[in-house]
């Protein structure tokens, strides 16, 4: 078994994500599931040699680890440092009172989750993830992605995978394709 590559990956994930209404519905609900999952594996943490270390810092150093194996190093840096920093959001936030904290991570998860399934609806299609559960992974690429190819970066890899899945357009929701 090969390697998938972020391109290849990005590539089958922007199949799902054509319609600009469902993007930027994934620029904020992706970092709120992120950030929800976060707080949910804040608990329970621990010091080892000065650092807080968490369920979420452990999970976070194998993901890191497979995004920086995608063959993008850039986009794989940012994807890995975007996270960490919702991470250490949510260590932060985490730690509240149990209850509390269980609430607040379960609205925050929910909201995540509600706010892409508006967009898929924009889309005409079910996420990603209900094909290949690897769109949970590829999700923060596609939006670390967008970032910095709004910023001028990683403009290669945009185009190839705009080429690959097609232009982003609004859907016409009252006369469907």
């Amino acid at each position: 078994m090969s390697i998938r590559t972020a391109a290849e990956l990005l590539k089958h994930y922007a199949e799902y994500h054509r319609d600009r209404r469902n993007i930027a519905t994934h620029l904020l609900g992706v970092p709120l599931v992120v950030l929800a999952l976060g707080m949910l594996l804040a608990r329970p943490s621990f010091v080892v040699a000065g650092w807080l270390l968490s369920p979420a810092w452990l999970l976070w150093l194998a993901v890191a680890a497979w995004y920086l194996t995608r063959g993008e190093l850039l986009l794989g840096l940012v994807t890995s440092m975007g996270i960490a920093l919702l991470l250490g959001l949510a260590q932060w936030l985490g730690p509240a009172a149990l209850l509390a904290g269980l609430v607040c991570s379960a609205l925050l998860l929910l909201s995540g989750v509600m706010v892409q399934l508006v967009g898929h609806y924009y889309e005409g299609r079910w996420p990603a993830f209900a094909d290949e559960p690897s769109g949970l992974l590829v999700g923060p690429m596609f939006v670390a992605l967008e970032v910095l190819s709004a910023i001028g970066l990683c403009q290669r890899l945009a185009r190839e995978v705009e080429r690959h899945a097609g232009p982003t357009l609004l859907r016409d929701l009252a006369h469907p394709a």
